[in-house]
């Protein structure tokens, strides 16, 4: 299954059915206060996205949308918070895909479940990840293969940073060092913004992150990006090469954020709110102000998010196997 921006934003269907409904209707219907959950920092993307959609929710869904950043455990606290709400259509989860088909693979025991605990609603958005280096890298380092063989010359500074462990960034990182047998040190953070910081500080080597975490750091003239994980170059930084580009094959990797509601929502809820967020998703302001933090906005069917979460589970074992990664070590 793929979503492509011309299937994913649909704007008249959901605006239609909003519409439809009416004014008054959403009123009788309306929460006092929508908490849309992040499982990370205040400035990330998944941030980013939790901020644009309440905007646009608070006065349609509910009369008020806040977020709330519930950040730990790598994106498991806000999980588990949301799992435990009462399913009445005001509390709604916003995570990225690792939580739900990386963590299946790497933790014995979870505290939820990805099948059972939740309710897909829809998809927010994909992007690509970009691998970046900052001013510990001299200069002379511009792709891959240079950074590879300057920590091949420096053990000490072989490191990376992420914004969990566990997550899509933290391997595509692992996986560039076994493409040159190196054991590229992982250091794992509450997000991205927080290891970009250290990036800037001088105290990390790389960091591998959502694009736009990385591109709107790109202006301090500290940060390069050598590699971005798309199957073709990201049109957020359309000068830098891709990883298959630099001869790491079977590097393609993009990710989506996505919403959810506690497992016993009602359909009528899950309806309800899957036409709201279309309607959000599909408004130009969302689309644009997505878009500076290279984010593309996209939204989907409950149904059809389900079956994305099944495949990208089962795409995800093998990959998990081959890096040798489990948390519970």
């Amino acid at each position: 299954m793929s979503f492509t921006r011309r299937q994913a934003l649909q704007s008249s269907g959901a605006a239609a059915l909003l519409a439809a409904v009416g004014r008054s209707a959403f009123a009788q219907a309306q929460p006092e206060t929508l908490r849309i959950i992040t499982g990370f920092a205040p400035g990330g993307t998944s941030d980013t996205i939790c901020r644009r959609v309440a905007t646009h929710m608070a006065g349609t869904y509910a009369r008020t949308a806040v977020v709330d950043n519930r950040t730990g455990a790598g994106g498991q606290i806000a999980i588990q918070y949301v799992k435990a709400a009462a399913p009445d259509g005001t509390t709604l989860l916003q995570t990225p895909t690792s939580m739900l088909t990386i963590y299946p693979h790497i933790y014995r025991k979870l505290p939820y479940d990805p099948q059972t605990d939740l309710s897909p609603v829809s998809l927010g958005c994909q992007f690509d990840f970009g691998f970046a280096v900052g001013p510990a890298v001299p200069a002379s380092v511009k792709n891959i293969a240079d950074f590879l063989a300057w920590v091949k010359a420096d053990p000490q500074r072989a490191n990376f940073g992420s914004p969990a462990a566990g997550s899509t960034p933290h391997f595509l990182g692992a996986l560039v060092g076994k493409s040159a047998g190196i054991d590229l040190k992982h250091v794992a953070y509450r997000g991205t913004q927080p290891a970009m910081l250290d990036l800037l500080g001088g105290n990390i080597s790389a960091v591998s992150g959502p694009i736009g975490d990385i591109t709107q750091h790109l202006p301090t003239g500290k940060v390069r990006i050598l590699a971005t994980s798309g199957a073709k170059r990201s049109r957020f930084a359309p000068d830098v090469p891709t990883f298959t580009e630099q001869g790491l094959k079977d590097m393609v990797h993009s990710e989506w954020f996505a919403f959810y509601l506690p497992a016993k929502a009602s359909p009528e809820i899950v309806g309800r709110m899957n036409a709201a967020l279309k309607a959000t998703l599909a408004q130009k302001d969302v689309i644009d102000g997505l878009a500076t933090f290279g984010l593309e906005a996209m939204s989907s069917t409950p149904t059809e998010l389900a079956d994305l979460i099944k495949r990208d589970t089962a795409k995800w074992a093998p990959i998990v196997k081959q890096v040798g990664f489990t948390a519970d070590t």
